[in-house]
């Protein structure tokens, strides 16, 4: 067995004892689950979410201290998550579909509904998640613990969706020093985060395309972990970034979903491979869809679109890379841009989202 996967094994034996243990002594929190935004079609949805202990997160204010800001992450990394539970989805047609959660207490469904539930907001529907039998050590009762997951349907009239980064292209997080984005993740919320000048505005005219109506739906993929979702939820509600499915990587070491490109190693091999599958899969379910990307030039965005391209040729409209401010980092994105243009993709490295929203103009991708 290879170092990685023990790790990452030894890992999830200790929290699933420790796990036990707490729930014997009566320490564990109650449990919740914790159903991500996800998107489909009218035929098929995509459902994710965790089944764990409630981590005791209070709201967050902009005052919060940074000691405050970083009990609140620990909180979220020191999570209780539960294996082997039972969970069902009830859709309206009156038809169930069992689950039961990974090592890590992550379930995934993909269900198809003979009939859609009304939406509870536009786009958006419903499909209620509960409990149907927990472990045997657990001896606590489960008919209570349910939700309900958004599930994301664009409407026939979008005009194209759009696939965006989030760290250092929404707001910053300094991923190429490791020292400055290590404080600004572990000691800050979503109260105190704030987007980049423009991107906001930006984002949201691309929602509403030529049209004027907000049909055009934003999916975010992010290398950031599960574990920060609500945080990353809750900023982008409260900045007016459009709402779309979050797209998360697990924490394991030991699970790349797609093979990166030679060349690509270590931590740049992990983000490459996971955003490549998420995004993959989006372009697989709307095959009829183009798309706008965005991302940034601190990480390994340029080349990963690149290689959306060549995998769905035809498909990416434009492509919005955010300058990190890193001449190195720019320097590797502008063959890409070069390679791209002779293939009718445009792809701009640019400073600021005013120099990317009249492009999109330009293109009449918006009005």
């Amino acid at each position: 067995m290879k170092l990685p996967a023990a790790l990452s094994n030894f890992s999830e034996w200790t929290d699933h004892l420790y796990t036990r243990f707490s729930a014997r002594r009566g320490w564990l929190r109650p449990l919740l689950i914790d159903a991500y935004r996800s998107y489909g079609t009218t035929t098929k949805f995509y459902i994710k979410g965790r089944l764990l202990a409630d981590p005791g997160l209070v709201a967050a204010t902009a005052t919060d201290s940074g000691w405050r800001n970083f009990r609140s992450m620990v909180r979220r990394f020191n999570s209780r998550e539960v294996a082997g539970a039972d969970l069902v989805a009830e859709l309206p047609d009156g038809s169930q579909h069992l689950v039961t959660t990974d090592d890590e207490g992550y379930f995934t469904l993909v269900i198809e509904p003979q009939a859609l539930p009304a939406p509870v907001a536009y786009l958006w529907y419903p499909v209620p998640v509960r409990v149907a039998r927990l472990p045997r050590f657990l001896k606590l009762p489960h008919k209570a613990i349910a939700t309900e997951a958004a599930v994301l349907v664009p409407p026939a009239s979008a005009e194209f969706g759009v696939i965006s980064d989030l760290d250092d292209t929404v707001f910053e997080t300094s991923a190429t020093n490791i020292f400055k984005m290590l404080g600004r993740v572990l000691f800050s919320n979503a109260q105190s985060k704030q987007p980049f000048e423009g991107v906001a505005e930006f984002y949201r005219r691309l929602q509403h395309g030529r049209t004027g109506r907000p049909d055009n739906p934003f999916f975010f993929v992010s290398s950031s972990p599960w574990n920060l979702y609500d945080m990353l939820a809750e900023f982008l509600r409260l900045h007016e970034i459009p709402t779309g499915p979050l797209l998360l990587r697990d924490l394991s070491i030991a699970r790349p979903k797609t093979t990166p490109p030679p060349g690509v190693t270590g931590s740049a091999a992990i983000h490459f491979a996971h955003k490549l599958h998420e995004i993959d899969d989006i372009l697989t379910t709307y095959p009829a869809l183009p798309f706008v990307l965005c991302g940034d030039s601190g990480q390994e965005d340029a080349r990963i679109y690149r290689e959306v391209v060549r995998r769905h040729p035809g498909r990416i409209r434009a492509i919005y890379i955010r300058d990190v401010q890193v001449p190195e980092r720019a320097a590797l994105v502008g063959p890409i841009i070069e390679e791209l243009g002779r293939e009718g993709v445009p792809m701009l490295l640019v400073a600021d989202y005013a120099t990317a929203a009249a492009h999109a103009a330009g293109l009449g991708l918006v009005v």
